[in-house]
């Protein structure tokens, strides 16, 4: 990969290059979309008073000076960084916007019942559903490993996908095995 930069008026460019394989749309369905809950530092070239750490608020958003109020949730840091400069544009017409993800919190799942830790667990960057059955320390002698399931809230309703750890480590439903998505419920029953 090549980056390429230089300073054009008082506003720096970047382009990045990189090989046959990647593309604009490659890269976009890959960025860390961001959560509630998460972290991120929003800061404009030479312009100190417009340098913040902000929380994504519950309802997904935040505000900055200037630009108002940004819809964050379910965005990556590059599509909030276009927002942000073209909101600024009446105010700084060549503004040069940073937003760095500084703490995925939000991005987190719970593991609950039969397990030896139950908890939220942080996602950095994804687990599958054996990996947080791990990280909660494993079953408990009473779990009923081949009725697992994981609860996904979608919008206003939820789903249950079914998880039967037996068959998954057997190596015969290793479908099963999901990418779990912020806000999952793993339930060891």
């Amino acid at each position: 990969m090549i980056t390429l930069s230089r300073a054009i008026g008082s506003g720096l460019i970047l382009a990045v290059m990189a090989g046959p394989a990647a593309t604009a749309q490659e890269a976009a369905s890959t960025d860390y979309k961001l959560h509630a809950g998460d972290s991120i530092t929003v800061s404009v070239w030479k312009e100190i008073d417009l340098q913040r750490k902000l929380i994504v608020r519950p309802d997904g958003r935040f505000s900055f000076p200037l630009a108002g109020e940004v819809q964050a949730a379910g965005r990556s840091a590059d599509q909030i960084r276009v927002e942000i400069e073209n909101k600024l544009k009446a105010f700084i017409p060549e503004a040069v916007v940073t937003v760095i993800v500084e703490d995925v919190a939000g991005n987190r799942v719970y593991v609950v019942g039969q397990v030896t830790r139950p908890g939220v667990y942080v996602m950095n960057p994804s687990l599958t559903v054996l990996q947080a059955l791990s990280l909660a320390g494993g079953s408990t002698p009473f779990a009923k490993l081949d009725d697992i399931s994981v609860i996904r809230g979608t919008g206003t309703s939820q789903k249950t996908l079914p998880f039967n750890y037996n068959r998954v480590v057997s190596g015969k439903q290793l479908k099963e095995n999901i990418t779990l998505e912020s806000g999952d419920v793993v339930v060891v029953p």
